[in-house]
């Protein structure tokens, strides 16, 4: 069975074409639920006009799927609520960016 930090890990792979740092890091990923027959990721995008949101999803669809046993299904469920902020962001992406601590 697979865990929350390897999807998690699974991820960290996919980043945001528009700033080049990571789903997770840039605070997207709200919710992975793990059960008997599939993996749910709860996630957002920066805005919900995000001209990558589409290329997004793929990609974390792809990695998920990567990840999970053959069978296991794979839902991406996008959510605007709450809103993403840049508070959501890790503290080495907002280094990244020369954003104060």
């Amino acid at each position: 069975m697979i865990t929350e930090d390897q999807v998690i890990e699974a991820l960290r792979s996919v980043d945001d074409p528009e700033v080049g740092i990571n789903i997770v890091d840039l605070g997207l990923v709200y919710r992975v639920d793990i059960g008997t027959e599939h993996v749910r990721v709860e996630m957002t995008m920066t805005s919900q006009a995000c001209p990558m949101g589409d290329l997004i999803t793929d990609n974390v669809r792809r990695a998920v799927t990567a990840l999970v046993p053959d069978g296991m299904g794979v839902d991406i469920e996008l959510v605007w609520d709450p809103f993403w902020t840049p508070d959501r962001m890790s503290e080495t992406a907002k280094q990244t960016f020369g954003w104060p601590d």
